[in-house]
């Protein structure tokens, strides 16, 4: 193993730790919501804490991996707000984040289909939008996070770099899956309003901030 991957591999282990966390990602890794990438997990810590963000909306709660990383990140009052289906993991993160020692009153989850809850949040309330669910619907996710993020704010989605490896052409062709992804990166690399980054992390993390023209 190579010092790089030794020195990745110590980050992501010393981030996780041996708490309520690592025991959400066993609980994640065993369920149909697999949880997101250690290393893009800290990335997206990072990214919180970078902007001291004191809201925040998850689409895809899963077992509540993703939104301790977040909560780690943001200020010490900063609220999470969380959307997602099922309520049995819901529930599960729920009890994840009381595990970490974060209060009732950071986190509000919010139980029913993102593009029904995403329209009733306020436009530009909020410092971070963070999208793990289904990538089919990664392009109308996006057209909400625009709306939703104030100026300056950051914008990132889970696996953006999930499509095969096989180049297109006459006998292979994208599938929905693929094709919403490549939209989303499109859309997110050509407008003007952002600051795009994408980091090859776990499934690939598509970050951007929110810059629009004066």
């Amino acid at each position: 193993m190579t010092w790089a991957r030794t020195e990745q591999n110590r980050f992501s282990h010393e981030a996780v730790g041996e708490g309520p966390l690592a025991d959400a990602y066993e609980t994640a890794l065993r369920s149909t919501a697999p949880p997101v990438d250690p290393a893009a997990g800290a990335a997206l810590r990072f990214l919180a804490a970078a902007i001291g963000a004191r809201s925040a909306v998850e689409v895809g709660t899963g077992c509540g991996v993703s939104g301790v990383w977040l909560l780690k990140g943001m200020a010490a009052d900063g609220i999470l707000t969380s959307v997602d289906t099922n309520a049995a993991y819901q529930d599960h993160a729920r009890s994840v984040y009381a595990a970490e020692g974060f209060g009732t009153g950071r986190a509000r989850l919010i139980r029913g289909r993102a593009l029904e809850v995403l329209p009733r949040l306020a436009d530009g309330g909020y410092d971070l939008v963070f999208v793990d669910a289904d990538p089919e619907g990664y392009p109308l996710y996006l057209r909400e996070a625009l709306r939703l993020l104030r100026p300056g704010g950051i914008l990132a989605f889970n696996e953006a770099l999930t499509v095969s490896p096989e180049p297109d052409g006459p006998l292979r062709a994208p599938d929905p899956v693929e094709t919403a992804v490549r939209e989303t990166v499109r859309q997110v690399r050509e407008d003007t309003s952002f600051v795009p980054l994408l980091l090859p992390l776990g499934g690939g993390l598509l970050a951007a901030i929110h810059r629009p023209a004066l």
